[in-house]
């Protein structure tokens, strides 16, 4: 059996393993570098900015809680984005249990336009890929996200999704397809 590859300690390694010691200034630190990103992440499957950042702040529960038992064995990234996934897969089931909730275009946060015209199209735009986004399932929004929003590689969201990286590839080909399908409909 062959060892295997040590991964090479980055800041945001060095960071958790602080956490671990009860470090809280660096649990801040890696906060305010990941907040957005899981925000986004999370805001694309989700729809809403409040739940996205809701959602986000049980990751760093998740995170925090499990800084004694971490060991670098991946990317932190991969990681980070691992444990936000089971978030994001309890929150649809939490989902499928209540009502679907309408949501409101206007809560949608982009780019501002000064002129009307153009800030109109881009809501109409945006509506109709948050629309065409959830038509996809969980397992090719994810990686699709994973892939184009934070700039995973194959072998990370692999990891993340517990999935070989082939099988990876043809979810987000997959995605692309349905989702330019989609939004060509619309």
């Amino acid at each position: 059996m062959s060892e295997p590859i040590p991964i090479p300690i980055d800041e945001d390694i060095r960071l958790m393993l602080a956490v671990a010691g009860g470090d809280t200034e660096a649990l801040r630190v890696l906060i305010d570098k990941w907040k957005k990103p899981l925000i986004n992440f999370f805001y694309r499957s989700l729809g809403s900015y409040t739940e996205s950042e809701d959602q986000a702040q049980i990751v760093f529960i998740k995170l925090y809680r499990a800084a004694e038992r971490y060991q670098p064995r991946a990317k932190f990234s991969t990681f980070l984005f691992h444990i936000a996934r089971r978030v994001l897969l309890n929150e649809f089931r939490r989902k499928s249990r209540k009502p679907v909730e309408y949501i409101d275009p206007q809560e949608f946060h982009y780019e501002e336009s000064e002129d009307p015209e153009v800030q109109r199209r881009l809501n109409e735009i945006e509506e109709m890929f948050q629309l065409a986004i959830k038509k996809l399932s969980e397992k090719h929004r994810t990686a699709l996200l994973l892939y184009k929003q934070q700039q995973l590689s194959y072998q990370e969201i692999a990891e993340i999704m517990k999935a070989n990286e082939n099988a990876v590839k043809t979810w987000i080909h997959r995605a692309r397809t349905q989702l330019r399908k989609e939004m060509e409909d619309l």
